[in-house]
């Protein structure tokens, strides 16, 4: 068995500072670890914190990935089109629930064979962690070469593979005075007007990162810059890939342009972004009821108000907003007060004409994005 505190501490030295994961009992130690010494985030589902972790290495921090086998399928998205296609690497730890003769839950059994098989399918170079800490450091040296060298890498842990950490506290409900500032009118602009004048903020030096599909295109085609990242496959972890991001680098102004469906996608975001609540994330929702991008079918989203839902998961500030001017406003607001910024708003269907695609790669994209936030 390791002790979870030196093994901790081993990653620390080796610069591993920022953790998130969703728990399961064989990693609680490890967990308890990171809560207690690191920066750990909590996060809804497995995929959310792997995005969470592929912003903070964005913003220059070595990131720790950590579930159980089961949540792992979770992952498949952003393991497959985020971390794989960006060459994000991340330090992952994933339990062995299920593994063959354990008297384990019977929904455990299937992932328990396959969990080796899933990770080798995934192209992530993985082991088994050893029960001896003096060869778990040798196996941990050498993890990190994969992760230096811009290549994800995942222990797979047993049963009792980790001593006892006593967690020192457990996060408590904070009270929030939550602003909320309705703009009046009908308006619905499109998602192009908007970004438009989003641009006009944003080139002044803050931090962007587009959700996927048509969005990241129009900003791509409006001009584009170092600090706009645009996102790729992972639908819905635009706004877990800006927390991570927001966290790792507090002093840097960090917008994350999210769609109505890709919100839907992963909406327990919401309640990750609103506990931790970073001052320097805008989180601006543009929802034109639609996945227009895979030719206009319908969301949900009619149904849903999104702006009690912001209020309901704590974010510091509301906005509901009705045009371009509004947006203009809202950003002037939050650059001079901060807080966590919900900004709403309903846009028409309409794509910008001949609208193409960026000529650039998504490792180009990551690449220059990361020289900007460190050069700064």
């Amino acid at each position: 068995m390791i002790e979870a505190q030196g093994f901790g501490e081993a990653l620390n030295e080796l610069n591993y500072n920022f953790y998130s994961g969703v728990p399961c009992s064989f990693l609680k130690d490890l967990i308890n670890y990171a809560i207690n010494e690191q920066d750990f985030v909590m996060a809804a589902n497995e995929g959310d914190a792997v995005a969470i972790c592929s912003g903070a290495y964005l913003g220059g921090r070595k990131s720790v990935f950590l579930c159980q086998n089961s949540g792992l399928a979770n992952a498949v998205s952003p393991l497959t089109s985020l971390t794989y296609t960006f060459e994000i690497p991340i330090l992952g730890f994933v339990s062995l629930r299920g593994e063959k003769g354990l008297n384990d839950e019977p929904q455990h059994e299937l992932m328990g064979t396959i969990t080796s098989e899933l990770l080798t399918t995934m192209q992530i170079p993985h082991t088994v962690l050893s029960t001896d800490l003096s060869k778990a450091l040798e196996q941990l040296k050498i993890a990190d070469t994969f992760i230096e060298q811009g290549q994800s890498y995942f222990f797979i842990v047993r049963k009792e593979t980790f001593g006892k950490v006593k967690l020192k506290q457990l996060a408590e409900p904070t009270e929030k005075n939550t602003q909320i500032h309705y703009y009046e009118g009908d308006k619905q602009p499109t998602r192009l007007t908007m970004l438009n004048e989003l641009k006009s903020y944003t080139d002044k030096g803050a931090l962007v990162l587009a959700t996927t599909g048509l969005t990241g295109r129009e900003l791509y085609e409006l001009g584009d810059t170092a600090n706009q990242l645009y996102m790729v496959g992972s639908m819905g972890c635009v706004s877990s890939m800006a927390l991570g991001l927001a966290i790792a680098q507090p002093t840097k102004k960090v917008i994350a342009i999210d769609g109505d469906g890709a919100l839907l996608m992963r909406l327990g975001t919401m309640a990750t972004l609103g506990h931790y609540a970073p001052d320097n994330l805008y989180h601006l929702l543009l929802d034109n009821a639609a996945h227009e991008s895979t030719g206009g079918q319908f969301t949900v989203s009619p149904q849903v108000d999104f702006v009690e839902i912001a209020k309901a998961t704590d974010y510091t500030n509301i906005v509901k907003l009705v045009d371009q001017q509004n947006l203009a406003h809202s950003l002037r607001c939050w650059d001079s007060i901060g807080g966590l910024t919900f900004a709403y708003c309903k846009t028409v269907l309409g794509v910008k004409e001949n609208l193409g695609r960026p000529n650039v790669t998504p490792v180009q994209v990551k690449e220059r994005f990361m020289q900007l936030v460190k050069s700064e």
